[in-house]
């Protein structure tokens, strides 16, 4: 699995989604114990769901625990407002349309797009890194290509 870079809040996050995967294997064991006592089970249901359940989970519990042991965290003391880059709150214009959007750049884990929160392996995220106030950057999404100038730059 590849690196994947994260604030310390993400990486919280993360930490955070895993224990609550871990806190959830006792009850699917207690429902595997619970249908396993009902009887023959090539016909319990009950039984193939919660089995089904836990084999879900400990696939999430080894997702999770790769990204943590995977996640490095960006320190932002160390950052640039020169270029865009990871973690940089970037002002940008559509010229298409003259919309003004901000976005802060951040791992696929942390992406939300709601809240501005883009992932630079997106187009518009890889389109933008490394490319410095008042450029004109243009991103290929699947609508067609987007052209954006760069207003600002801060962490």
């Amino acid at each position: 699995m590849e690196i994947e870079y994260l604030t310390q809040a993400g990486l919280d996050s993360l930490k955070k989604e895993l224990a609550d995967a871990l806190a959830q294997r006792p009850v699917i064991s207690a429902a595997i114990a619970e249908a396993r006592e009902k009887g023959d089970l090539s016909e319990n249901a009950e039984y193939d769901a919660a089995r089904d359940a836990q084999g879900l989970l400990e696939v999430k519990i080894a997702r999770l625990k790769n990204k943590v042991a995977n996640a490095r965290v960006i320190d932002e003391s160390k950052l640039s407002t020169d270029t865009v880059q990871l973690l940089s709150k970037v002002k940008v214009r559509n010229l298409a349309n003259k919309m003004v959007m901000d976005f802060t750049i951040v791992g696929e884990t942390e992406a939300d797009f709601a809240k501005g929160k883009l992932a630079a392996t997106t187009p518009i995220g890889k389109a933008l890194i490394g490319h410095a106030k008042g450029e004109t950057v243009e991103a290929k999404v699947p609508a067609g290509t987007l052209k954006f100038e760069i207003l600002d730059i801060s962490i």
